[in-house]
């Protein structure tokens, strides 16, 4: 999949931290940016380092949470020939890649305690040595880290230190998540639709139906703008270019054959169906009949799981249906975990 650069929206909430970015993008101090998966917190570090006076220097990116722990720190700060096993030749970390630019350390609270130590040494000095090398390597690299866990809470647990994120903090870019953003959902749809259309070799775009339009602006979008650009491509991909796109599928693993979907199949009396208990018969010799809280629970979930089924995870039209209000069908989403 090709890569998005672009940083789009249009929300007030949104302008407010690209401005914020921009800002501390002309000073040479670290920046931490903050936010859900799916928020683009690269796509920010790549215009702290565009805005930058090291633009026409090297941008490396690193997330720390995609290699083992034992490799880490050989990745960050490189290794000598002997160093290890298998470190057959020598090899130059990322800071010294970095050297003159910008490190983005993306996933940066799954750092070990030995790579956060390590890495308090180069913003503090400047310099770095190589697992199995006595010898520092002066460097000059201005970090952004980014991650999704509240870092203060790590290092209260202990796993991450105070010190190194004392460091680190000169400024905090926090990233608003999609639902905070209502206004650039269909801004973001549209562009990421045109795109996948021009892609598949679609001559034009017709735009989003009323249903899809419904559907896109009251989901919550808890993948952010990642989980938007799969949902809509997906969308433009099973297009019949009959009008305009109006069928959308917010979870692709939603299906009538999972437990929770069979309500009617499983109904008392269906034939080929194992009888179930009517959720308004109680059998008082079982344990747990008098268990009012937990029954009425139960059917609750059961009903809301039907009714977001039946109407296609549609949350406008499974309210109107189940005789709610649009706010009062969220709380009790919330309230059995289904949101």
């Amino acid at each position: 999949m090709e890569r998005v650069s672009q940083v789009i929206g249009e929300s007030s909430a949104f302008l407010d931290v690209l401005e914020r970015a921009s800002r501390a993008a002309g000073l040479d101090r670290p920046v931490l940016v903050i936010g859900e998966r799916g928020t683009g917190k690269e796509l920010v570090a790549e215009r702290l380092h565009r805005l930058s006076s090291r633009w026409d220097q090297p941008l490396v990116i690193m997330n720390c949470a995609a290699l083992p722990e034992t490799l880490i720190e050989a990745e960050l700060f490189g290794h000598e020939a002997g160093a290890f096993t298998g470190a057959t030749k020598a090899r130059a970390g990322r800071f010294e890649e970095a050297d003159g630019g910008t490190l983005f350390l993306d996933e940066l609270g799954t750092l070990s305690m030995a790579a956060q130590e390590r890495l308090l040494r180069v913003v503090e000095y400047g310099e770095v040595s190589r697992i199995g090398s006595s010898r520092p390597i002066n460097v000059d690299v201005r970090i952004v880290a980014a991650t999704n866990v509240h870092l203060p809470d790590e290092v209260g647990k202990g796993t991450f230190r105070a010190d190194l994120l004392d460091r680190l903090s000169f400024e905090v870019v926090t990233l608003p998540p999609l639902r905070a953003r209502g206004e650039d959902v269909m801004v973001l749809a549209n562009h990421f639709a045109r795109r996948m259309a021009a892609e598949i070799g679609y001559e034009e775009w017709p735009g989003f139906g009323p249903n899809a339009v419904d559907m896109l602006t009251s989901y919550s979008w808890p993948g952010n703008v990642r989980e938007l650009r799969n949902v809509v491509e997906r969308a433009v991909y099973r297009w019949e270019r009959e009008g305009p796109v109006d069928e959308i599928q917010i979870d692709p693993f939603a299906s009538p054959y999972r437990p929770e979907n069979r309500a009617a199949e499983d109904a008392p009396g269906d034939a080929g169906g194992t009888p179930q208990e009517d959720p308004e018969t109680v059998t008082l010799s079982e344990p747990g009949a008098y268990d009012f809280k937990e029954r009425v629970a139960r059917f609750e979930r059961r009903l809301l799981t039907q009714a977001m089924a039946d109407h296609r995870y549609n949350q406008r039209a499974t309210a109107e249906a189940l005789g709610l209000s649009y706010d009062q069908l969220r709380h009790a989403l919330r309230k059995h975990d289904l949101l």
